[in-house]
């Protein structure tokens, strides 16, 4: 009810008036009194509580439409253009709104009565006294609806003329009484719904109150029939039954009490035949029609039961309504939708669609007919079929949007073809080869590009380069593999291939390209790094190492930031010799020890401006020379510009030592992407310390634990942990995660964490053992700001946030050192995070409680649209992968990886690359037993924890 007079006020106020609004609901309460009155002179009472339960749902069935559409219907006759000689006059406007909408009025309004009166004559008691109040409520108030309503609408028309009209003597006065402006709506049809749905509201009222389908709108008091007989008590009968009770109370010992006696009318009972020829069959329908009511009553009755009958009433009238208007849709609407889904729904379909007249509404298919051939009349007919093709595309797309937006290069280039007319080989290789305009790669179609790499006629690991489309060429590789493979999912799977710059992937980043992975990156921080607050970015799907970061963060920002130093830059690379004998081999370390060392850096420094040798460490081990070169490398991580320098250095070399026969430019001297004890001792990249002094308040308030702890389980975990594992640079929690999550981030080489991730974590009491000191100390951190992964937008981009994207314009290197020092700090940071989240034993809890989101995996089997290809004996692409994948997953979470390949020649290829092959990792979880206090902050702090074999933990305090 309540939101049926809001709705009211809403719409009157949309017209421009609370006044009318506040007319409405007077034109209504006289209509109530008005019919009162009236039902008392036909001698008909109607009890309060009817009342107060009755009329609510009256004002909801019957509403302030009525009064709403006419009042909008005369606002709309007022703003009617007319001529400028005729004057548009208030009755004049109300006659025309009248006339316009008073036939549909009344005839509702007359429905409506119709069927109250029906209720009426029911007879049941309560029903009936309501029903005849609310059809004399709503005669009255149509009544008035046109009497005194309008009367109120023509003053209203009277005084916005007044008002509006600057000319007259006392606007100025109208101006302080201004109403909100009239604002007409667009006029709608009248949806005859509306009524159809309130007849059947009110039917449904009287059908339930018959049946006894709820309670009843009057006390158990009404039940008892008001209209029994008199009983005559001067009757002789009577009055001797009353003469003998009075003797018998004055006899009784009550006697001084008063007598009141109650008479009934008699109640009479006649025989009557029974006209039913089956009497039994008869009763056992009626008692078993009377139990199933009784039971209906018994649970409509229940408080719970009937809200939920309800709620499904309303429910399945609003369904039905909407189903009912869906079905009304012109068929035009729904058709279109058809042909738009059907549109481009094949990629390797034709980029036109094709237009089906019996399909498409007659009118737009009329109309796209005629530009085409206004199109077809407008072109020389000397001009290729090519630009007939394009000029037609253009007419047909003005009319029909596809779902898939295509770019103009690929209308352009591409020339519609039938999907099922696949050329012959040799007709497509001579396309393929000629150098004719319309002709080329752009005039074959996806699938003569299939058949003519499953045909050996182009590689597939050169599509970008014969195509000259790099997204289509990752379209048409896709296919191949998926066309290939056992599962034949790759062609329609959920990997994105669209949208991506793969000019700045090929030749730098990767090779044979079938898309792109998203990963999501989270933000760290602002974390104070010497001075300055910096974001740090991590690209992880571990959950909670974000937010565990970010509570280190918190912690170290409290104590004042973190403080870093630079100890040592210079990348390595570790080449390998082979001499003769022993001897030949020493006379080459001593010679590269003493003179011949200027001679390779003379030699080394002249291959690059930035590569500068810094030392050089020889080592024997028997006729083998290993020979490390440190140099730097400005703010690339150097890698390449090393190798070049050695290569140059190694010819010199020979030059002195001719019988020196080279074996390996990398002999694993470096040491790249393993772990090294030399990385760990002599450092590789930057060489980089942390350090931040965390106060002791903080340590109990935002990581919940004390200093002597984290002091202890430093010394018992990241020591002498370690140190029984038998590590080598792995004295830390988990550094190896936050230095792998900004490596992802910012473009560097993940593989290189092996040996960047070593770290030693460092606490001690200081201050009289209140306060936390902490360092990290990473010997060997290898990043650069240029080349590489940095060349990507997404990578790019993150470190233009972190202030580091490039070059530095002034001195090389300056970036690749602040990344470094960034990343260091950072680690810091989720070392301390970790270590607090232990100590205080929150480690398992927050990982139950907070990595453990329950997301529903969507799996879609999707089918290929092409059958698989038959791929001959010669297939250059004809081999087959085989990837086997064992992870256990226990308390120490051991991940095995095993990776066979066999080629088509049945000759086995066992790559055992630097980055990833055959590593196992074993990490080792300690419970710590701590008792754990909480206290409460002004600001909810998020404590999480993570280490390698737990994908992520996080409490909330």
């Amino acid at each position: 009810m309540h939101l049926t007079f809001v709705a009211h006020f809403i719409n009157m106020q949309k017209i421009g008036s609370r006044f009318l609004a506040m007319c409405v609901l007077a034109n209504g309460f006289f209509a109530f009194m008005s019919a009162l009155l009236t039902i008392n002179l036909f001698g008909v009472t109607v009890s309060p509580i009817l009342l107060s339960e009755a009329i609510p749902f009256l004002i909801i069935t019957v509403g302030f439409e009525k009064p709403f559409v006419l009042t909008k219907a005369i606002f709309k006759a007022k703003n009617f253009p007319v001529d400028k000689n005729e004057k548009k006059s208030s009755e004049g406007v109300i006659i025309m709104g009248v006339t316009q909408k008073a036939p549909l009025i009344v005839r509702n309004y007359f429905i409506e009565i119709g069927v109250l009166f029906i209720g009426a004559m029911s007879g049941v008691n309560g029903l009936q006294e309501f029903c005849f109040l609310a059809a004399f409520i709503l005669l009255y108030d149509c009544l008035f609806l046109f009497t005194f309503y309008t009367a109120i609408l023509t003053l209203k028309l009277e005084l916005d003329e007044l008002k509006n009209n600057p000319n007259n003597d006392i606007h100025n006065i109208f101006n302080a009484l201004r109403d909100n402006p009239v604002e007409i709506e667009d006029a709608k049809k009248d949806n005859p719904m509306i009524a159809r749905l309130k007849l059947l509201i009110i039917a449904g009222f009287l059908i339930m109150h018959v049946m006894n389908f709820c309670t009843t709108l009057h006390t158990s008091d009404h039940a008892v029939s008001t209209t029994t007989s008199k009983v005559n008590v001067h009757n002789t009968e009577i009055t001797q039954i009353l003469n003998n009770l009075l003797d018998n109370h004055h006899n009784g010992s009550q006697s001084n009490l008063p007598l009141i006696v109650d008479i009934s009318s008699p109640i009479i009972f006649r025989v009557v035949k029974s006209i039913n020829t089956n009497p039994i069959l008869v009763q056992a329908f009626y008692k078993s029609f009377d139990i199933l009511f009784n039971l209906w009553s018994f649970y409509v009755q229940d408080p719970v039961l009937s809200k939920w009958i309800s709620l499904g009433l309303i429910v399945s009238i609003f369904l039905n309504v909407y189903l009912l208007n869906a079905h009304k849709q012109p068929k035009s609407i729904l058709e279109r939708v058809g042909i738009e889904s059907k549109i481009l729904s094949n990629e390797d379909e034709t980029l036109v669609p094709k237009i089906n007249n019996n399909v498409l509404p007659q009118k737009e298919s009329s109309d796209i007919i005629k530009e085409v051939e206004i199109e077809k009349q407008s072109i020389n007919n000397k001009e290729s079929t090519e630009s007939i093709t394009e000029s037609i595309t253009e007419s047909i797309t003005e009319k029909i949007t596809p779902i898939k937006t295509i770019n103009e290069k690929e209308i352009k280039n591409i020339i519609i073809k039938d999907e099922k007319e696949i050329r012959s080989i040799e007709t497509c290789s001579e396309i393929l080869k000629s150098t004719k305009s319309d002709e080329g790669p752009s005039a074959l179609t996806d699938e003569e590009i299939i058949l003519l790499v499953n045909n050996g006629k182009i590689a597939p690991y050169a599509l970008e380069k014969v195509l000259g489309n790099m997204e289509r060429a990752v379209k048409i590789r896709r296919a191949l593999i998926s066309r290939a493979s056992i599962t034949k999912t790759l062609e329609t799977s959920a990997l994105p291939m669209e949208n991506y710059d793969y000019s700045k992937v090929m030749g730098t980043c990767c090779e044979n390209v079938i898309g792109y992975m998203q990963i999501p990156v989270g933000v760290a921080g602002p974390l104070n790094i010497d001075g300055e607050l910096i974001h740090i970015p991590m690209a992880t799907t571990e959950g909670c190492l974000v937010a565990s970061t970010a509570r280190g963060c918190k912690a170290i920002n409290a104590g004042g930031g973190a403080t870093t130093v630079i100890t040592k830059d210079g990348m390595t690379r570790g080449p390998c010799v082979e001499f003769p004998n022993i001897k030949r081999a020493n006379e080459a370390k001593t010679w590269l020890d003493n003179e011949g060392n200027s001679i390779i850096k003379q030699a080394f420094d002249s291959t690059s401006r930035f590569a500068k040798l810094k030392n050089i460490k020889a080592t024997l081990a028997g006729k083998l020379l290993f020979i490390r070169f440190s140099t730097t490398t400005g703010d690339a991580m150097g890698m390449n510009m090393i190798s070049k320098g050695c290569e140059k250095s190694l010819s010199i070399m020979s030059e002195y030592f001719h019988d020196m026969q080279i074996i390996s430019l990398s002999g694993n001297y470096c040491t790249d992407k393993k772990s090294a004890a030399i990385n760990w001792i002599e450092g590789r990249g930057k060489s980089v310390v942390a350090e931040s002094i965390i106060p002791g308040d903080v340590v109990q308030k935002v990581l919940k634990t004390s200093v002597e702890s984290l002091v202890e389980l430093n010394i018992s975990k990241n020591f002498i942990g370690s140190a029984m594992a038998g590590s080598l640079g792995g004295f830390n929690a988990h550094a190896a995660n936050i230095l792998t999550a900004i490596y992802i981030a910012t473009g560097q080489d993940p593989a290189q964490n092996v040996e960047s991730s070593s770290c030693i974590t460092i606490m001690k009491a200081v201050n009289d053992g209140k306060d936390l000191h902490l360092t990290c100390t990473m010997p060997s951190i290898e990043v650069g700001t240029i080349g590489g992964g940095t060349i990507l937008d997404a990578q790019g981009s993150m470190l233009e946030m972190l202030g580091v994207r490039g070059a530095h314009p002034k001195t090389p290197g300056t970036n690749a050192q602040k990344l470094a020092r960034i990343i260091c700090a950072a680690v810091m940071a989720g070392e301390l995070s970790l270590c607090a989240a232990l100590a205080a034993g929150h480690l398992v809890k927050s990982h139950m409680q907070h990595n453990r989101a329950n997301h529903k995996e969507h799996r879609v089997n999707q089918h290929s649209q092409f059958h698989p290809v038959q791929m001959p004996h010669h297939n250059i692409n004809g081999h087959h992968s085989h990837n086997h994948s064992h992870s256990s997953h226990s308390s120490h979470n051991n991940h095995h990886l095993h990776n066979h390949h066999k080629n088509h020649n049945n000759n086995e290829n066992h790559n055992n690359n630097e980055d990833h092959n055959n590593n196992e990792i074993h990490n080792n979880n300690e419970n710590h037993n701590t008792t754990t206090t909480s206290s409460s902050l002004s600001t909810i702090t998020s404590s999480c924890t993570s280490e390698a074999s737990i994908p992520g933990s996080c409490i909330k305090s």
